[in-house]
């Protein structure tokens, strides 16, 4: 069985219902007073902590006075863009009396399907976690151009996971763990412990039942353990209701918990070695040292570079005998990998007329 203290890195997906009251619209402040205290805990033992939160929609419902069914869409957007600033500025004041910086990201579940906006979102979550920050994700609800669904953010905060290369994910939601039927209905259902694998039958168990403020049920869940443990991160859905929910779970409160087979890092090397490379990029014998050393690789230990490939696309390196190294993806397009070749990083902005990023490819990029 998963603890917490043992995560490098966790993602905390938090749901609306847990977030807002559902009869008055108000936010539940010590509830998330006492979020705030779970995680100066979990940042004391040395773990890096994304919060995905829904609740923008919810909150800003309430301050808009509109009604508990679904909405229009731009009704959705406006309470959206009411409801962010609020949420927004709620962590930021639960936080900061634990000398905890927060961060707002607005994603789309798009900006992890495309490979360049996939770069982008990674590069700047793990600035903010070197720098100490504790990101506060929130799907952009605002300019949605489809039909807003709070179910989502399950999914959203498995790609987040993905992205960042998380080790453990907690949905925070208003069940207390994966039922073999919908426990409301059936009192035959029973919650499972540890599900090590997620097999049709599993699936057909899993029912769309949700929350007044929250319509993701169990399918979105499974979608975001599916994604979650591919991935080699660990995933459990808990009961979020309780006063320091994260606590409880350490505690040994109910939950189920997903495992993963490989560890997040491995994962991600299988996945990147897996993909069909966009171009080749030869490398110098310096290069090769340093990419066998863990290193990034660096515009100027490039020898030649072949291929259309963008930003963000697959490429394999080839040492100077032309021998496959491995596979890596490009911060560069090819044009501006081969403007740049062999040229030291202090030169990029001075060769391309704009600035650009130090490094070529990212040791966590990388694949030998």
């Amino acid at each position: 069985m998963a603890t917490l203290t043992t995560a490098s890195r966790m993602v905390v997906k938090i749901g609306s219902a847990l977030l807002v009251d559902r009869n008055t619209g108000e936010l539940r402040l010590d509830w998330l007073q006492s979020l705030a205290q779970d995680v100066a805990w979990l940042k004391g033992q040395g773990t890096d902590v994304i919060l995905v939160s829904s609740g923008s929609i919810a909150l800003g419902r309430g301050v808009l006075g509109l009604p508990m069914q679904t909405l229009p869409l731009e009704q959705s957007q406006a309470a959206a863009a009411v409801g962010q600033i609020r949420l927004a500025r709620a962590y930021e004041e639960a936080l900061t009396p634990h000398d905890i910086k927060t961060a707002q990201v607005l994603v789309t579940l798009e900006d992890s399907a495309n490979r360049r906006r996939y770069l982008n979102s990674r590069a700047t979550l793990e600035t903010l976690l070197g720098l100490g920050v504790t990101p506060i994700v929130n799907e952009n609800d605002t300019v949605a151009t489809d039909e807003i669904r709070y179910g989502d953010n399950d999914r959203l905060a498995a790609q987040i996971a993905v992205t960042v290369g998380a080790d453990q994910l907690i949905l925070l939601s208003d069940v207390d763990g994966f039922y073999s039927g919908n426990p409301s209905e059936d009192a035959t259902a029973t919650r499972y412990d540890v599900i090590e694998q997620i097999t049709p039958e599993i699936e057909a168990m899993a029912g769309d039942a949700g929350s007044g403020l929250s319509k993701g049920g169990m399918k979105t869940k499974l979608l975001a353990a599916k994604m979650a443990t591919a991935a080699g991160c660990t995933m459990a859905i808990a009961e979020g209701s309780p006063l320091n929910p994260l606590k409880a779970l350490e505690n040994g409160a109910n939950c189920t918990w997903f495992t993963a087979t490989l560890d997040p890092h491995a994962a991600r090397k299988r996945w990147i070695s897996a993909m069909k490379p966009r171009g080749e990029i030869m490398i110098d014998d310096g290069a090769v040292t340093a990419l066998t050393n863990g290193k990034s690789l660096l515009p100027v230990g490039i020898v030649e570079v072949t291929g259309d490939f963008g930003r963000g696309d697959p490429v394999t390196i080839l040492d100077p005998a032309a021998r496959p190294l491995g596979q890596g993806l490009s911060r560069y397009t090819a044009q501006e990998a081969d403007a740049i070749k062999g040229r030291k990083s202090t030169e990029i902005e001075a060769t391309l007329g704009y600035p650009g990023r130090a490094v070529l490819i990212h040791r966590d990029d990388l694949a030998l």
